[in-house]
């Protein structure tokens, strides 16, 4: 971050206003969005079952560039935090001892992983809305501030 951008003002910088251009974000963003509420079906069932599931990011990989060059760098970099984390969240999965038992280290991990998803997609989500709410306050005034607290140590624990 450079001088005089915080956290929250990076939220709601470079969402874009042309129209054309905002339903192509949204666009975008719907797709991340469906992809990671699947991502996080799966991870429920790995829960309840155990079996390790192979969880998707074509969605993310087929927007990745719009995405970074219209929404905030903070929003960006949540995104590739956690997709970076992806591959970390499928081997724990996969090493299970006997009777489907997990490591603590590992169950951590996953946990981690989904935790993370449901913060990144509520900043996605966040994302298109529009820059001042009713009141016309920021939007990170009245929505974000708790939620960058969390993507800001999310980000830093890599």
């Amino acid at each position: 971050m450079g001088p005089g951008h915080s956290m929250m003002s990076m939220v709601n910088e470079g969402v874009p206003s042309h129209p054309v251009a905002r339903a192509d974000i949204a666009r975008a963003v719907g797709a991340v969005d469906r992809e990671l509420a699947g991502a996080l079906e799966l991870t429920t069932m790995f829960d309840q079952t155990r079996q390790a599931v192979v969880l998707e990011n074509a969605e993310f990989l087929r927007f990745r560039e719009l995405l970074a060059a219209e929404l905030a760098p903070a929003t960006t970099a949540a995104l590739d935090h956690l997709y970076a984390g992806l591959p970390e969240a499928e081997s724990a999965m996969e090493r299970r001892g006997p009777a489907n038992t997990l490591k603590d280290a590992d169950r951590r991990i996953v946990e981690n992983w989904e935790g993370d998803a449901r913060e990144v997609q509520r900043l996605l989500r966040a994302s298109l809305l529009q820059p001042r709410d009713v009141t016309d306050r920021p939007i990170g005034q009245s929505i974000h501030v708790p939620l960058l607290a969390r993507i800001g140590r999310l980000i830093g624990r890599r």
